[in-house]
């Protein structure tokens, strides 16, 4: 897929790995790209900044993915606008620290907004621009976590909730074929201050180090080594689909 004259979408595309995403695909010359965001919408708007200055149209966008009403609205306010859509990244997703052990700890409610965000919010989306993608021959990329293969993360629910998104995206691979690719690229350790707003900054920093030393490569992934990957399997992959990339410097092969 060239990258001329395209628009795109990033969920959850105003800081982290969305936003290494976004200046991805504005430094390899997507027209139009289009900021999802819940909270963080003085992040959105600085980063549509950066992008214009890289060359890119860019519009910061509202929605909560969880609800699918909402997903609706911010669907079809993109849709008049810029008349498609040609590449979707959901990036947009939530957690909360939680030890796996600690069963007592997983309520109902904590199940459904994980669930809500990280495997729901990714269908919709999906849902509501799926005839869009069709009709350009778009590309999908969600973004899943090393969590959805090995029993490792942040919390169970989380976990379980990135390994239903990579069945997801095996599914709609096969829903949206031929015209739409759907992938997945599924990040190792990422140094970000998601960590840290999970676990506190010195504390973070320590994990750090110790993961360090279990990777391959010699270090952990920043997020615009994610954001490369996901906009080369967006962009670049022709012959690509239903599959999960894994991006963690060889991490997976020491467990």
């Amino acid at each position: 897929m060239s990258a001329a004259g395209r628009v795109a979408l990033v969920t959850g595309g105003a800081t982290g790995i969305g936003r290494a995403t976004c200046l991805e695909l504005a430094r390899r010359g997507v027209a139009e790209i289009h900021i999802g965001y819940s909270r963080s919408g003085q992040a959105a708007e600085d980063l549509a900044i950066e992008l214009r200055a890289l060359g890119a149209a860019a519009y910061p966008l509202h929605v909560e993915v969880s609800d699918r009403d909402a997903v609706g609205r911010a669907a079809a306010h993109l849709l008049e606008t810029s008349g498609g859509l040609d590449v979707l990244v959901n990036s947009a997703g939530t957690t909360t620290k939680i030890d796996f052990a600690d069963l007592e700890a997983v309520t109902p409610e904590l199940w459904d907004e994980l669930l809500g965000v990280n495997l729901l919010g990714a269908f919709w989306v999906c849902q509501a621009f799926a005839e869009s993608l069709k009709e350009r021959h778009g590309s999908i990329v969600n973004v899943t976590s090393i969590s959805a293969t090995r029993v490792v993360g942040s919390s169970l629910p989380y976990s379980v909730s990135k390994a239903a998104l990579a069945q997801l995206t095996r599914a709609l691979a096969v829903a949206l074929a031929p015209t739409v690719r759907v992938n997945a690229v599924a990040p190792g350790t990422v140094i970000s201050g998601w960590h840290e707003r999970l676990v506190g900054a010195e504390n973070a920093r320590r994990n750090f180090e110790a993961e360090a030393d279990h990777v391959p490569l010699g270090r952990l992934a920043d997020a615009g080594d994610i954001g490369k990957a996901i906009a080369t399997v967006a962009l670049d992959l022709a012959f690509v689909t239903g599959e999960e990339i894994l991006v963690d410097g060889g991490k997976a092969l020491r467990y």
